[in-house]
């Protein structure tokens, strides 16, 4: 495992903090800042859509778009959006969450690329269902096979990793925590209805994904926004510890480094939106969608949705609820010991104890497990698109389904801390491949956006 923590600690160190900034920056400038500026479209043209009335028509090709977002947010929302906001504040410092945002910001042009470049270079499987993701554009637009191969096989590690043993971890200690459950039953329980799930294809994930991801993000956000709306004093504060941890010297800022905030800020941002890792384009890919570009919003409000909400709920909650004091929590990070309830999703429920009591650790409970089990079922279907590139033999796509309830039990009893440091070394892998053609295809998404946007602007001054 120290071979892991290494390879975690160098990516994350410098080489890939760069490559996240010079990819967000690129295509954040390419686009005209379109995020940002685009607003209106991009917001329109995802959360507007869906209050519109749906054209009549047979079955598509397809997963409907809500359903590809909802699919992607299953595998995105996950740990990382609690426990891994609370490791990050611990380990981080308050300054990490400023720099989860920045992530954000630059992800957002860069997420939207992806998605872009999915719907563009994928292909349709075996059942006739549109499939595609980094493994297609790297393969069909950089004429790259042998490099979609690599990124595939860091793909099936990621998700027997960071998509698997990280997220039953935390569903299993979350309901040791809140109801004294068995980690070892949990585990078996949850590798069985995985498994069964799964089993079902892409069309019955995006058909769960599109019913339990609005619940369980109603249920956090609302009781999240209580707990701020609660301690609303203590909001000011906890906005100036996040600007002034994220830039101060270690001496001025009272402990932690601005190295270590942004190192620990840009890695949980990025393994919360997933933007540049490529994971999520495999569910937009499935979209019935006619045009990459509209695709390409949903990447958008992905990212945003999923770091600019709910990542920023949980920190708010943890540092204005009075659970979290920057100095003390330093002192014991420095000294080797950090206490099971400062873990992760421990800390978070804390937070939503200060105003609901034991009600407050069943509420992150509840969310985490949901959010937890949407992500591995995201994560299950990921794996098994990335064993489909490598190979499309019966025996290794019944080892990776083999494999995948195992990890399952794995996780659930596992050490938290060892499994981050799987999560931080084969998310920076998956990045060492996708960002370079990220970049590489830019052209193309930028040119498929501004089409895209002209065709829009025609309807529209056509009255259409």
């Amino acid at each position: 495992m120290a071979f892991f923590k290494a390879l975690g600690d160098f990516l994350w160190g410098g080489p890939l903090l760069a490559a996240f900034l010079i990819a967000g920056l690129w295509y954040s400038f390419a686009t005209g800042f379109f995020p940002i500026f685009g607003v209106g479209i991009w917001w329109k043209t995802t959360v507007g859509s869906l209050f519109r009335k749906k054209k009549d028509g047979k079955e598509g090709r397809g997963v409907t778009q809500l359903q590809a977002l909802s699919t992607a947010l299953a595998a995105t929302i996950g740990t990382g959006s609690i426990a891994g906001v609370a490791a990050a504040i611990v380990y981080g410092g308050p300054g990490s969450v400023f720099w989860m945002w920045i992530s954000a910001l630059l992800g957002m042009a860069v997420s939207c690329g992806e998605k872009t470049l999915a719907v563009r270079h994928r292909e349709k499987g075996p059942d006739g269902r549109w499939q595609g993701g980094p493994m297609e554009y790297i393969k069909n637009g950089l004429r790259l096979p042998g490099l979609a191969k690599v990124f595939a096989l860091f793909c099936v590690a990621e998700t027997l990793a960071g998509g698997n043993l990280a997220q039953a971890n935390s569903i299993a200690a979350s309901l040791n925590a809140a109801a004294g459950a068995d980690r070892r039953v949990v585990g078996v329980v949850l590798a069985v209805v995985t498994a069964i799930v799964l089993a079902g294809g892409i069309k019955r994930i995006g058909r769960l994904c599109e019913l339990l991801v609005p619940a369980m993000a109603l249920l956090f956000i609302g009781s999240g926004v209580a707990v701020i709306a609660v301690n609303w004093q203590a909001v000011p504060e906890a906005f100036r510890q996040i600007v002034s941890y994220a830039f101060s010297p270690r001496a001025a800022a009272g402990g932690y480094a601005m190295g270590t905030a942004l190192r620990y800020g840009a890695a949980r941002g990025v393994f919360t939106n997933e933007a540049g890792l490529g994971m999520s384009a495999i569910a937009h890919a499935c979209a019935d969608v006619e045009e990459p570009a509209e695709q390409g919003m949903w990447g958008i409000f992905e990212v945003f949705f999923a770091t600019m909400i709910i990542c920023t709920v949980t920190a708010l909650v943890i540092l204005t609820s009075g659970v979290y004091d920057p100095v003390e929590a330093l002192a014991l990070v420095e000294g080797g010991a950090v206490p099971d309830g400062m873990r992760g999703a421990p800390l978070a429920a804390a937070g939503f104890a200060a105003l609901f009591g034991e009600a407050g650790e069943w509420i992150v409970s509840v969310s985490l497990t949901l959010f937890a089990f949407t992500s591995l079922i995201g994560a299950g279907y990921y794996g098994r698109r990335g064993m489909e590139t490598l190979t499309g033999s019966r025996w290794a796509m019944g080892l990776y389904r083999a494999a995948f309830p195992v990890c399952i039990l794995l996780g659930a009893v596992g050490d938290m801390a060892a499994v981050w440091q799987l999560v931080d070394a084969f998310n920076g892998l998956l990045a060492v491949v996708n960002l370079p053609a990220l970049l590489l295809l830019s052209p193309e998404a930028v040119y498929l956006l501004r089409a895209w946007l002209e065709k829009r602007r025609a309807r529209a001054a056509a009255g259409g």
